[in-house]
């Protein structure tokens, strides 16, 4: 952190004045990533701020321009990492768009379930960050101990945890196991318990909601003008959820509430993010209920029927000359994508994360934008903390969940 001194004279121009140029990151333990906040303090009051991008900066969506679509999965892996199925799923969609791919509803039924799981640890993370940022580290590692309940059952479906790479192109790798479907119902009984417990601790303890309380506020007009989606803006007051307003993965199928706050304020967000885990839950077990009703052969479909863009199983491929070609030609990017121009979004934990692909009829991508819901609502730092407190800073960064990985792509 640097101190910089500089002269400003009031407006009446009498009295000269000095304030304080702070850098907040892009190494301090409080940015939670790789940013830089240049704040001009007055005292401890900030007079502005202006946020610095880039220091990730890793052209995913050049690098797009030289995969075939598959191997872009691992890409969106690293935008928001703390979900990154929601990223994985959205983008299998986006291509299933432009291939004219239409899923089995056990695919979007055991996609569902691994969406809301994601959310779940997303909010787990951020609420319980917000919690340390506030001086309360007890919940956070009270809670992590449950996220890796989440993150075993994706190690069962997929076999990694964080960046995950999970699922293809028309549904998943594999079929889900006993194991996984256990590993879920020992989450969905004891996670519940522990998050009521973690809620306990804050919801109502008067130091943590003067911390929160009033502090980043911002009205659903400027929420909506800046472009702000997801808890950010619902928060706010705006009860826009992508997955209700345009629905996909059958979504339409289940029944959950959204929550909307009134202030746009820093508790607010937390309230909202916190209500969202509890009908995440609900989705997850109307979601397990249906797919506990397919029997036998539709019990052991887990893709579509797309074998230019699907692996065939290896057995398959070592005895039939079909499978044999398919793999190879899927394997060497020999498989051309029909012409098109497509955007296809979610509702990722922190917003609308949409993918827009524009294909020339190559075999890669000619241009592909993401849409990071992080990239979008960071330009409105500088106003939600002007006028606060350097400490309100802290937990209005806290409370947007900035993940440094949606701030460049």
């Amino acid at each position: 952190m640097s101190d910089v001194q500089h002269h400003i004279k009031l407006p009446d121009g009498s009295i000269e004045k000095q304030t304080t140029t702070l850098n907040l990151g892009p190494t301090h333990p409080a940015t939670h990533g790789v940013m830089q906040n240049i704040i001009e303090l007055d005292g401890e009051r900030i007079v502005s701020a202006e946020q610095t991008v880039g220091y990730i900066h890793r052209a995913f969506e050049k690098l797009a321009e030289r995969r075939p679509l598959y191997q872009i999965t691992t890409l969106t892996d690293r935008l928001n990492y703390c979900s990154s199925p929601i990223n994985n799923m959205g983008w299998h969609m986006t291509c299933e768009k432009l291939l004219n791919v239409k899923t089995p509803k056990r695919v979007d039924y055991l996609r569902v379930i691994i969406m809301e799981i994601a959310r779940i640890t997303d909010h787990l993370i951020c609420n319980s960050i917000v919690g340390v940022d506030s001086g309360a580290y007890t919940g956070f590692l009270y809670v992590m101990q449950y996220r890796e309940l989440a993150y075993e059952i994706y190690e069962e479906v997929c076999g990694s945890r964080l960046t995950t790479n999970m699922g293809r192109i028309g549904g998943f790798e594999r079929n889900f196991t006993n194991t996984a479907f256990e590993k879920l119902e020992k989450f969905l009984k004891e996670f519940p318990v522990a998050w009521k417990e973690f809620e306990n601790l804050f919801t109502r303890n008067r130091i943590f909601m003067d911390r929160l309380i009033g502090t980043g506020a911002i009205s659903a007009e400027r929420a909506l003008n800046y472009g702000f989606t997801g808890p950010n803006l619902r928060a706010a007051g705006v009860d826009y959820d992508v997955r209700v307003h345009t629905p996909y993965s059958s979504y339409e199928d289940f029944d959950f509430v959204v929550p909307v706050g009134k202030t746009g304020d820093n508790y607010d967000r937390f309230l909202v993010r916190g209500e969202e885990v509890w009908q995440s839950l609900s989705i997850i077990e109307q979601a397990y209920r249906k797919v506990q009703e397919f029997k036998g052969a539709d019990a052991e479909v887990y893709h579509a029927d797309v074998p230019e863009y699907y692996l065939p199983e290896k057995k398959d491929v070592y005895t039939k000359m079909e499978a044999l070609i398919w793999h190879f030609k899927i394997v060497m990017g020999e498989v051309e994508m029909p012409k098109g121009e497509v955007y296809h979004s979610v509702e990722g934990a922190n917003g609308e994360l949409g993918f827009y692909l524009i294909s020339d009829g190559g075999r890669t991508p000619y241009r592909l934008h993401f849409r990071r819901p992080c990239f979008i609502y960071y330009q409105a730092y500088p106003e939600l903390t002007k006028g606060a407190m350097l400490s309100d800073a802290i937990m209005t960064m806290s409370s947007l969940n900035l993940i440094a990985g949606e701030l460049d792509a």
